[in-house]
């Protein structure tokens, strides 16, 4: 799905919503902030400057319709925080890699488990239609800073 303002305002009218004025500025903050993954409370941060009217309650409902009709993602990482991103991937080929330090969110989109999909299928006649791949580590910068504490501490 093209995720273009426009086209996400066309599907909101086709499924009879409306297009309020906080859904745009909740949306205008996704598109803006396309590659972050953003909570609740982060897209509150970012719209209250544009829309002080805005209350977080407001926010979460909009961000719960908005996934709910496959505009948004819903993810958690396992940080207590549910996170949210734009719906852009075509396929279910999208995984993420979180730093357990910084907290950082690298996305790769190489399907390492089609192979394994076909398998259970085969096996099981399970037809399954997405999955999620989250790998848990450090990023290169952390990773990094870890080296140089570790070799402090053998000196």
């Amino acid at each position: 799905m093209e995720n273009t303002f426009n086209a996400i305002c066309q599907k909101l009218h086709q499924l009879d919503y409306k297009v309020t004025p906080q859904r745009q500025v909740i949306l205008q903050a996704f598109l803006e902030n396309a590659a972050e993954h953003l909570s609740a409370e982060e897209v509150y941060n970012i719209v209250k400057e544009r829309y002080p009217e805005i209350g977080l309650a407001t926010v979460y409902r909009t961000l719960d319709l908005l996934a709910e009709l496959d505009i948004l993602q819903k993810i958690n990482f396992g940080d207590g925080r549910t996170r949210y991103e734009l719906d852009q991937h075509e396929t279910h080929y999208h995984h993420h890699m979180i730093c357990l330090e910084c907290g950082r969110v690298q996305e790769f989109d190489d399907d390492l488990l089609e192979s394994l999909e076909k398998l259970l299928t085969q096996q099981t006649g399970f037809h399954i239609t997405d999955h999620q791949l989250k790998f848990f580590g450090y990023c290169r910068d952390c990773a990094a800073q870890k080296l140089k504490r570790s070799d402090v501490d053998a000196i």
